[in-house]
């Protein structure tokens, strides 16, 4: 991802003018999906294999993905980390990995001080640690441990998202992958919508392999063999299944071989793989923190060894539309991305009806949600 995309330069460039930029031989398997040794085929679906930096390149209907990993460390009496562990940093820009972690936009929490999007949707998966949420529409909360937020911006929203250092005794490290999701034309100005997809609730996929080694997944978006996610918000690209958007967090064993079964042609696909050492993808080893582009209508052979290893798979029917990007807002034209700054000076889409831009909830909260029309969701 370009700088120009770069998730570091959101709120700077609200304060910019409005010029919009212009985006645009191996294993068998059998019906089970197991990788199978003693058939091979003559199709290689590799397309493209590249290193992985902070933003993560990904194919429409997806804008960007990123990955944070952060190991912050103890929190102070307001959430945040001690004020000598600030010096050198360059505060409210802060992107660059300092004794371990970014502060990113915050100044005493880490995190995302409230900020605008319009046209898109935002899909957060929280794989240790908690974010605390605040909205323009009076929805909040607080998620993380395996919980996944997804946020319709639509018309346009204002959110916050920080990262609290809950933990006075000792460190609090948080990883998660934020990915945008376009949404087409018909439904760029949509009602704002939010859903939460707690851990307790998700789907999950599990098989094992002919070892009795265990894959394991977390499917989000679509469905991964008989597994379907929870239905996404209503105005999603990929509420409509013909879309065959796909989001699946997946964890091989040590030794594991797994098939990554086949989707209709036309659907574009990347496999991330972000955890382990190296795997083997369709007979090519590929080193850790790599993504590879794949054909979409090959069933893809993934041999792990002798490690746990991680991987992020996304992939969707592109959007048959232009994508024009300017920071936190992404249309179809120019025009429209003019429009939505002028809509957001004169109306900051509902305004902003916390005491703080880092608003961040009670230490002693648990997980939870307050939705804009006031339903409460308790996970404790």
């Amino acid at each position: 991802m370009s700088a120009k995309n770069d998730r570091r330069s959101f709120l700077s460039k609200l304060t910019v003018g409005t010029t919009a930029v212009l985006t645009w031989p191996f294993s068998g398997v059998t019906r089970s999906g197991i990788v199978n040794d003693q058939k091979s085929v003559d199709v290689n679906p590799i397309k493209n294999i590249k290193p992985l930096g902070f933003n993560w390149e990904t194919p429409n209907p997806f804008l960007f993905c990123v990955h944070h990993d952060d190991q912050f460390p103890q929190g102070n009496e307001n959430m945040g980390p001690d004020k000598e562990l600030l010096k050198g940093r360059d505060i409210g820009n802060d992107f660059i990995i300092k004794d371990g972690f970014r502060m990113y936009h915050g100044t005493k929490v880490p995190g995302f001080p409230g900020h605008p999007h319009r046209g898109f949707e935002t899909i957060t998966l929280v794989r240790e640690g908690l974010i605390d949420h605040a909205d323009s529409l009076g929805a909040a909360g607080r998620y993380g441990f395996g919980d996944v937020q997804w946020m319709t911006a639509g018309e346009g929203v204002q959110h916050s998202e920080m990262f609290p250092l809950i933990n006075e005794e000792k460190e609090n490290p948080l990883e998660l992958f934020q990915i945008w999701l376009n949404l087409p034309r018909k439904s760029k100005m949509v009602k704002p919508h939010f859903k939460m997809m707690w851990k307790e609730d998700q789907s999950k996929y599990s098989a094992r392999d002919e070892n009795g080694n265990k894959i394991k997944a977390e499917v989000i978006a679509g469905k991964l063999g008989d597994v379907e996610a929870p239905a996404p918000p209503p105005d999603s690209w990929a509420a409509d299944k013909n879309n065959h958007v796909g989001v699946w967090n997946i964890v091989l064993n040590p030794n594991a071989k797994w098939t990554l079964p086949k989707a209709p042609k036309g659907v574009n696909r990347t496999v991330y793989f972000y955890v382990g050492k190296s795997i083997t993808v369709a007979g090519k080893e590929v080193p850790r923190y790599h993504s590879i582009e794949v054909e979409p209508d090959v069933d893809l052979p993934i041999i792990n060894h002798d490690h746990v290893s991680r991987i992020l798979v996304l992939q969707g029917r592109p959007i048959d539309e232009p994508v024009i990007q300017y920071g936190p807002f992404v249309m179809n034209s120019k025009e429209e991305i003019q429009q939505a700054f002028k809509d957001y000076q004169q109306t900051q889409f509902g305004g902003w009806p916390w005491p703080r831009r880092d608003q961040i909830h009670d230490r002693n909260e648990g997980r939870f949600a307050i939705h804009a029309d006031g339903r409460k969701e308790v996970k404790g």
